[in-house]
């Protein structure tokens, strides 16, 4: 099972590799100049094959992986043709969409993407209820399961629009942050924190605090949707409730922070000591984005924010790299692979000071945006920071290589 493992988990970082690549790709055209590429349509493979190839792949794994320690059983046979055929639409987004955009065989490979998901979930939920045990681990990993399924809903929405030249503005971005809200502050956090809970629900004094943090997030993942579109116009009610979900949101986070650094003397065998300052850098970023999207519960600066497109992009980043990446990179490590050699480490040096860079740089970029200005030598510092992360992830790729050959 533990070679199996490391396989699959040996994909997941060649695939965050192909996503670091084709961010400098992306950077450098942005910087200087690649006439034969188009920049929209690449962004789209970058980002689908960054949440299918690289976060959905991983999460997969590690969803398998649980069961197999859980059952006792090796279910990555069971699981091995779903976890193919999730790559399989994950290769074929990265291939079609920067050739077409959005036409007949990218919709088609990311829409098999979503049929996969679906076969995983009633398969997976199976599983999980064969286990036979009240575990509050497995109430986030349903729920991430069928976020992930109304994550889809956007993504149809936006293929409809692009196959039929339908676009309205409002609706486009509307659909987009359907599927992006579902996809990060649903199947993403969910199962994330589904990971963090089956790890720490063994001690029996956290149980009634892990299961309001659960019932807080599940009441908040619906209506926060509207956190990303209060530039629509919406009923009182429907604005009231986006505040409550804000709210039970960051009261859930809290707790929880509060709860782990009371027993992090009991929970230090979850993570290595030497990886655990990734863990700070992971709760920093949710911290910041907890905050900010509590912040966004005030119309003016809601606007101010989306009307900016490096403050967007930032906030974006913020999720995807400082808070899942980093965590997937240490979840990765806490299984002590021969304790981790001296290469893997470097990467995830390099790896998190390019996050760190990359977010300052986006900051002062969102900043300047907002009284118009433009800095010089920005798109290349840019361009430099998407050169690091593409670095320490090769050193990681390298360094993983090594201690599980």
């Amino acid at each position: 099972m533990r070679s199996s493992l490391s396989r699959w988990l040996q994909v997941s970082l060649i695939n965050l590799l192909l996503v670091a690549l084709i961010g400098v790709i992306l950077r450098y055209k942005i910087a200087f100049s690649l006439p034969f590429i188009d920049q929209k349509h690449l962004l789209h493979g970058h980002s689908h094959f960054a949440f299918a190839g690289w976060i959905t792949h991983t999460l997969m794994v590690f969803l398998v992986e649980y069961l197999s320690r859980e059952s006792g059983v090796d279910m990555f046979r069971k699981y091995r043709g779903l976890v193919w055929a999730n790559l399989l639409t994950a290769y074929g987004m990265l291939f079609w969409f920067p050739i077409q955009g959005y036409g007949g065989w990218s919709i088609s490979f990311s829409t098999l993407s979503i049929i996969v998901s679906y076969i995983f979930t009633i398969a997976y939920w199976k599983d999980l209820n064969r286990l036979r045990k009240n575990r509050i681990s497995h109430q986030w990993f349903k729920a991430a399961l069928l976020l992930n399924i109304l994550s889809s809903l956007g993504a149809f929405a936006l293929a409809f629009m692009m196959a039929t030249h339908t676009v309205h503005q409002n609706w486009y971005l509307a659909a987009v942050y359907f599927f992006l809200h579902f996809q990060y502050n649903g199947w993403f956090f969910f199962a994330v924190m589904g990971l963090l809970t089956a790890r720490m629900e063994h001690l029996t004094a956290l149980r009634l605090t892990l299961l309001t943090v659960f019932r807080l997030f599940a009441f908040a993942s619906i209506p926060a949707y509207f956190l990303s579109v209060l530039w629509l116009p919406m009923p009182v009610a429907v604005y009231v409730l986006v505040i409550f979900s804000a709210l039970a949101q960051a009261r859930g986070w809290f707790l929880f922070l509060r709860l782990y650094n009371t027993y992090k003397t009991v929970l230090t065998d979850i993570f290595p000591k030497n990886i655990s300052w990734l863990l700070i850098l992971a709760a920093l970023a949710t911290t910041i984005k907890i905050l900010l999207q509590l912040g966004s519960t005030i119309p003016s600066l809601s606007q101010l924010a989306f009307g900016f497109r490096p403050i967007v992009i930032g906030y974006l980043h913020l999720v995807l790299l400082g808070m899942f990446s980093i965590f997937l990179i240490a979840y990765i490590v806490s299984y002590k692979w021969s304790t981790a050699g001296k290469t893997l480490l470097i990467g995830i040096k390099w790896f998190a000071g390019g996050v760190i860079i990359n977010e300052c740089v986006l900051m002062i970029q969102g900043m300047a945006a907002l009284g118009y200005h433009t800095l010089p030598l920005i798109n290349e510092s840019l361009l430099l920071t998407a050169v690091i992360l593409f670095t320490g992830i090769l050193l990681m790729l390298l360094g993983f290589s090594k201690v599980t050959s």
